[in-house]
């Protein structure tokens, strides 16, 4: 019996190992679908030697750009172009708050996601004037103004979320 259970654990853990080695592999290019391949074509050269969780985190952007409207391609398009321009420190500052918001719950996430579509859905001109009375403000009154329009567009309480984080 106890050579049953030993053979069992063994076993167990060549599968964990060649699963943890397979983990390792990542995809090869050639197992890529065509639409992903067409996708990530700039990466084909390299795509072997990329981490597996560099080569996860392409295949799910293309995935992602593959279901967007032409409209959310040309905004993604305009936001990385505005990211690419940023100095390093600002971009290490966005970087630390879309980490800090994919720490919270999904339902934390999702009202953040909902604010931002309510602001998006503002007339061009009521979002101008916002973000000019936003350049104006104190940091006390930022916050109010970001739990208020958290509440007004979700009815949740906006204390714990980045939104609610003091600008650095």
């Amino acid at each position: 019996m106890r050579v049953l259970v030993l053979c069992v654990i063994l076993l167990g853990f060549g599968v964990a190992s060649a699963w943890a080695r397979a983990d390792q592999a990542g995809v090869p290019w050639s197992q890529l679908s065509p639409g992903e391949q067409q996708l990530l074509q700039r990466f084909s050269d390299t795509w072997d030697q990329f981490p597996p969780r560099k080569q996860e985190r392409l295949r799910n952007g293309a995935q992602k750009w593959g279901t967007m409207t032409p409209e959310e391609r040309q905004e993604a398009k305009q936001q990385f172009q505005q990211w690419r321009t940023l100095p390093p420190g600002e971009q290490q500052q966005l970087r630390e708050r879309f980490r800090r918001f994919r720490q919270l719950p999904p339902e934390r996430q999702e009202s953040l996601r909902e604010v931002r579509r309510w602001f998006k859905s503002l007339p061009l001109e009521q979002r101008r004037e916002l973000k000019e009375k936003w350049k104006g403000m104190t940091l006390e009154e930022r916050q109010t103004l970001r739990g208020t329009m958290l509440r007004q567009s979700t009815g949740e309480d906006p204390s714990d979320s980045p939104a609610a984080q003091p600008d650095r």
